[in-house]
């Protein structure tokens, strides 16, 4: 626990750091030629913004003023001799041809970068046609995620809203302390694969005082992922703040150290969920802490499954070799949209060990919900509704 409290300490000191750290010359996309009519191409103006605050001496900001800004897919490159803040008082708004960002699975990408903020604004993907594209027609592009960071290390996302993305609204890969608050991402129930934040092969991830109403996980958390702490998260619709899917592949990073506290999470598929393939895999996750979070009409408020295998392709008669150990769920209240509120369906060749539950109080229709075990061990102490079978 104290390692989770080192670490929120020294990120919000790194927040802080950020902000105070004021920049020193301002670059408005404006002054290059971005229009703020939605309609006129600003792509060259916001690379040419970026290429002369990257080429600064000093710390500096490319100011977005207010408008819609027509953006295609853009890459913003580094490394930069200082610090830029990106600060967007205006909305980013993608073609309206979903098939305009092709196939590179990017709308906006900052990849080996440093020191970068970007605060407020609007990210407008208008997905829309592609998701009819993915429900209605074959040969669809593969998606593009709105807001992607690659190998970037000390980055601040805050106050940003990301509408309608056509698939993930902000990805977060191979990067080092990065704080992501008050940020919004919003898409459609029905709306595929449109997760709200998903982190890989990162460390030192915050996420706190974020809205994440998706089409699919609010927050995913995928392999390699390291000291992460997520708090004061509203997820819902979406289908939950999930580690996984993992094991999809043999050699496999594993996750470790990550804490969500004092969340809500309303009308979602799932509440905390653990999902891993039945395959073989040397993967892990391991010190893993939910806590303080209430569940309202959530479908599965806790599980694990470990037998995911989509379509029963490639994975039949196989188990998880996925090994998830030193998992605690503690002051989990609220009510199940479904009787069983508590599932954990471990790996039969590689159980789940050191699942921890203290005051569990879950209910469906006013009543005790249920719980179901396979192939775990571990201890319950405190209130516990449903009663426990850990």
């Amino acid at each position: 626990m104290a390692s989770f409290v080192v670490s929120y300490v020294v990120l919000s000191f790194f927040y802080i750091f950020q902000l105070s750290n004021a920049a020193s010359t301002t670059y408005n996309v404006m002054r290059f030629g971005a229009k703020p009519d939605g309609k006129t191409d600003a792509t060259q103006p916001f690379l040419k913004a970026w290429s002369a605050a990257c080429r600064s001496a000093t710390p500096s900001t490319i100011y977005v003023p207010r408008g819609r800004y027509l953006l295609k897919a853009i890459v913003f490159r580094g490394p930069c001799k200082s610090k830029i803040t990106f600060q967007i008082g205006g909305t980013l708004v993608a073609p309206a041809d979903y098939r305009a960002l092709g196939n590179s699975g990017y709308w906006i990408l900052f990849i080996k970068i440093n020191r970068v903020s970007v605060i407020g604004g609007t990210l407008d993907a208008r997905g829309a046609g592609f998701w009819a594209c993915r429900k209605y027609r074959r040969n669809c592009p593969v998606g593009a995620s709105s807001l992607t960071f690659n190998w970037a290390n000390n980055i601040l996302i805050s106050g940003l809203t990301s509408i309608n993305t056509q698939s993930i609204h902000l990805v977060i890969n191979g990067c080092k302390n990065v704080v992501v608050r008050n940020v919004k991402a919003i898409a459609p129930a029905q709306s595929p694969n449109t997760d709200g934040i998903h982190v890989q092969i990162s460390t030192g991830v915050t996420i706190t005082g974020s809205t994440l109403q998706t089409g699919d996980d609010c927050i995913s958390i995928g392999p390699g992922t390291r000291n992460m702490v997520m708090s004061n998260i509203k997820c819902g619709p979406g289908h939950g703040v999930s580690i996984g899917s993992l094991g999809k592949e043999f050699n496999q990073d594993g996750v470790e150290n990550i804490m969500l506290t004092n969340s809500v999470f309303s009308g979602s598929d799932n509440g905390v969920r653990i999902k891993s393939w039945a395959k073989p895999s040397n993967g892990f996750v391991r010190k893993v802490v939910f806590q303080n979070l209430i569940m309202k009409d959530v479908k599965n408020p806790i599980i694990i499954d470990q037998n995911y295998c989509p379509g029963n392709t490639g994975c039949p008669r196989q188990t998880s070799g996925i090994k998830i150990s030193q998992v605690t769920y503690k002051n989990i209240r609220g009510t199940s949209a479904t009787a069983e509120a508590v599932t954990f369906d471990c790996s039969p060749s590689h159980p789940c060990r050191g699942i921890r539950l203290q005051d569990i109080r879950l209910t469906y229709n006013n009543k005790a919900a249920t719980s179901s075990c396979k192939n775990i061990g571990g201890t319950s102490t405190g209130v516990l509704m449903p009663e426990s079978c850990v």
